[in-house]
């Protein structure tokens, strides 16, 4: 009987360069990750919960005025920009040269797990794709890769 041992993922061997494993994450402000094309930034039952109680809507005033349906689930809406289509929430004004997240204590999962997502996390060649849109990638503070994991599967992007 022969076992088959677990695939180390690509982000925890050493780097031949520098020896650390993991990556390197830090926000930059720049607001490329909340705008561009037409996407979507999911929201569940406790996010939509929260906003709602934020703003002091009833949870279904909240999703009728903020958010839309697609094929993924309820996503945020999105407004037109020079820069593209910006969440709804995304504040280009409050610091002067940043773009800032308008609810940032409540932001969905889906932001507070970039970019640690599933699809960026496949291959260190998409790790590098998402780094040419993304000026914080690998920079600033190492994650190691417990920490990544844990961040990767709380949503399935």
């Amino acid at each position: 009987m022969s076992y088959s041992l677990p695939q180390i993922e690509w982000f925890a061997k050493p780097d031949p360069a520098t020896g650390e494993s993991g990556l390197r994450f830090q926000c930059t402000m720049c607001g490329n990750c909340c705008s561009g094309p037409e996407g979507y930034v999911l929201v569940d039952d406790k996010e939509a919960a929260a906003f709602a109680a934020h703003f002091g809507l009833a949870v279904q005033d909240f999703l009728a005025q903020y958010t839309r349906s697609t094929v993924a689930g309820r996503s945020l809406i999105e407004k037109t920009t020079s820069y593209g289509n910006d969440c709804i929430f995304l504040d280009r004004e409050k610091i002067p040269g940043k773009a800032v997240c308008g609810l940032y204590e409540l932001r969905p999962k889906q932001c507070r797990t970039w970019p640690f997502w599933k699809s960026l996390l496949v291959s260190r060649k998409r790790w590098e794709l998402a780094a040419r849109m993304c000026p914080g990638i690998n920079k600033g503070p190492r994650f190691e890769p417990d920490e990544i994991l844990k961040r990767r599967d709380v949503i399935d992007i």
